[in-house]
């Protein structure tokens, strides 16, 4: 086994990869930018090297930087990760140049599946079933225009050196292909630096089904069984399961067999996964291969009991594979939540900022490679920040996964819902909400499942416009009240701020505001409590208590359990099953900013503008884009609000922008 290795990578695959390591006796390097400086990877490790300043191509994408501060410190290995250069090459050659072992698959296998079109050429030729499509260098836009009528609508633009949902392009009609084409090579161009496409047809109902498999240096290939990652926005995967539901023994071994057949095609070392669309008929085709570590492979270590990354590490140092196929065996449902600090009310848009606080559910991080299967490993939670970090526009806005693990798929369902019920983030808006009414969805539950699940559910995946009832609102009271009690100086009776008067206590009024609408909420002292009216109910605060942002007491006849946290003029509830956000001024505090001026158009999150598609003085129609801003290399396009003309706009292309700039002066 190695003695060092360094982890060419952040956040919570670089802690995962440290776990492991460090349970098998082997010492980790960090690497981090000057936005990592104080980052939980760069503590999880044994040494921590800077690399360069906050954006990645000057500091994660530096393979230079990375071979330099390996040689450094004596380490023998490079573990990439996953994302950044964890697929380069180039970068796995330069390893291997610089005397240090790469920790995936060898360079040739990387080129081979890193372009998709070549990747499909090699699977077609080892048998691997191909969806119809184009997949040729000819890159014409007259061309690709023909093949995409060829094909027949709707179509897949994919960006051929994609990945991680970037650089795709769903095109139901004719009339969309040009200005899809131009998106999607833009896209791919900022985020691989290779604007060559693909393009498919779009099965209808698509699930995608995607296979572990490992390869050792002996001529060993096997497959780890299989994960659902159907449910996606974006492209991107929102939830991972495994074993994928309904699936008969049949398809899993046939899909199995087929991922081995890719692997071996292009001589593959490590762990990989191969991924598949599969239509209503069951039938499956090979969609690209992932020659890395995936973000979802602790569904995979649940169900199976074993640590991959121990795989990996084994695999390198020249090993045989722990186990062949006849001795790989699976048990349990597993399920895989991605939380994300992004605004799902606003399309998923990236939030920043700093974690004011985070309480997330009991867990045995890292319960692999010992008894997976067991109560103590039923909740895992993988992570790389913690309360008090920030999250930056510098990379992916990830801030935990959140795996469950069953004896069914019923019960893991019933453990994420549970789950997410403990997980307490405040600071950027985050998708928790949204997850838990996933888990809730009658499709999700009933495994009613393919790639568009989140658009035809919109209804059902919608919050509650329902108003916050009488006992949430006496909860937010409590919040209140116990604050201003443990801010009061018990010593001294001037200080105290519960409404005493000699004769009587005076009633209070607190305004929150709930949705956009005020609500005044009245409080009467009463013999060991409180009586609190709002919304033309009552019901009866006593016994409160307060330790740091948790309060305990009596509400009504039932018991009072809630975190509360204000923070930025909200007041945030966490209480038992449900969540709820309050606007709440408090006393001898100022309003926040009253917004930008009518009539203005504002970046919705820090990024940089990429294209002007209106000029100065030109008349627009309500929904026509205007401008396209890039964040997360990801495309957000803003469009008219309104009938109206463009006065001004204050970028060109290329500026960076924060959140809330003005983008566009606009009258309607």
């Amino acid at each position: 086994m190695f003695d060092k290795i360094l982890i060419a990578n952040r956040g919570e695959i670089a802690c995962r990869v440290a776990a492991t390591a460090r349970r098998l006796g082997v010492r980790t390097v960090a690497v981090y930018s000057d936005a990592d400086a104080g980052a939980r990877h760069a503590r999880a490790c044994d040494e921590a090297i800077r690399i360069g300043p906050a954006p990645a191509r000057e500091s994660y994408l530096r393979g230079d930087a990375i071979i330099d501060a390996a040689l450094r410190s004596g380490a023998q290995a490079i573990h990439p990760g996953y994302g950044f250069l964890s697929e380069n090459a180039a970068f796995a050659q330069a390893c291997q140049d610089a005397g240090l072992v790469f920790i995936g698959p060898p360079p040739s296998a990387i080129t081979a599946m890193g372009l998709k079109a070549e990747s499909k050429r090699l699977m077609a030729q080892a048998g691997v079933p191909l969806i119809p499509g184009y997949h040729d260098a000819d890159q014409d836009d007259a061309l690709l225009t023909r093949e995409a009528d060829r094909i027949g609508f709707p179509v897949l633009i994919k960006a051929s050196a994609g990945g991680g949902g970037k650089g795709m392009r769903i095109v139901r009609e004719a009339g969309e292909f040009a200005a899809m084409l131009a998106s999607c090579r833009r896209e791919a161009a900022a985020s691989f630096g290779n604007d060559a496409v693909l393009i498919e047809k779009y099965a209808t109902r698509p699930r995608h089904v995607e296979i572990q498999v490992f390869a050792d240096t002996h001529g060993n290939t096997v497959y780890l069984f299989e994960r659902d990652c159907s449910v996606q926005r974006r492209h991107q995967k929102v939830i991972e399961e495994a074993p994928a539901p309904g699936l008969s023994q049949a398809q899993r071994r046939a899909m199995g067999e087929a991922a081995v057949a890719a692997a071996r095609a292009v001589g593959y070392v490590g762990a990989g996964t191969v991924e598949f669309i599969m239509d209503a008929s069951g039938a499956f085709y090979f969609m690209e291969m992932n020659t890395r570590l995936q973000v979802e492979h602790p569904v995979t270590e649940m169900i199976t009991g074993l640590d991959l990354v121990e795989w990996q590490l084994r695999v390198a140092v020249g090993e045989r594979l722990p186990r062949l196929q006849d001795a790989i065996s699976a048990h349990g449902h597993a399920i895989e939540v991605r939380v994300y600090a992004e605004n799902p009310d606003r399309g998923f848009l990236p939030s920043t900022g700093t974690l004011v606080h985070l309480r997330t559910p009991a867990a045995v991080e890292f319960a692999v490679g010992t008894d997976a299967h067991g109560q103590a490993a039923a909740v895992r939670i993988d992570s790389g920040i913690g309360q008090g970090d920030a999250i930056t526009p510098h990379y992916d806005p990830m801030i935990a996964k959140l795996i469950v693990w069953g004896e069914d798929r019923a019960q893991a369902i019933r453990r994420m819902q549970i789950a997410l019920a403990g997980f307490e983030a405040v600071g950027p808006s985050t998708n928790v909400d949204f997850l838990a009414r996933l888990m809730r969805c009658r499709a999700f539950v009933e495994a009613d499942l393919d790639t568009a699940l989140i658009e035809r559910e919109t209804t059902a995946l919608a919050p509650s416009s329902a108003p916050a009832p009488i006992e949430v609102l006496a909860a937010a009271a409590a919040a209140v009240l116990t604050s201003q009690a443990v801010a009061s100086d018990a010593a001294d009776p001037w200080s105290i701020t519960d409404g005493f008067r000699v004769h009587a206590r005076q009633p209070r009024t607190l305004t929150f505001t709930d949705r956009g609408q005020s609500v005044a909420v009245s409080i009467d002292t009463s013999p060991g409590g409180f009586t609190v009216h709002a919304a033309g109910e009552s019901t009866c605060l006593s016994g409160l208590r307060r330790e740091g942002d948790r309060i305990t007491g009596l509400l009504g006849t039932g018991r009072l359990d809630v975190t509360a946290v204000l923070a930025r003029e909200t007041l945030h509830l966490f209480m038992a099953q449900s969540r709820w956000q309050l606007g709440f001024t408090p006393a001898l505090s100022h309003a926040g900013d009253a917004g930008a001026p009518e009539g203005q158009l504002s970046a919705p999150m820090p990024g940089k503008v990429i294209a002007l598609l209106v000029e100065a003085g030109a008349k627009v129609r309500k929904g026509q884009p205007m401008l396209v801003m890039e964040a997360m290399k990801m495309e957000h396009t803003i469009a008219a609000p309104a009938d109206g003309t463009v006065q001004r706009l204050p970028f060109a292309i290329g500026d960076q922008v924060a959140e809330g700039a003005l983008l566009v002066e606009f009258v309607a």
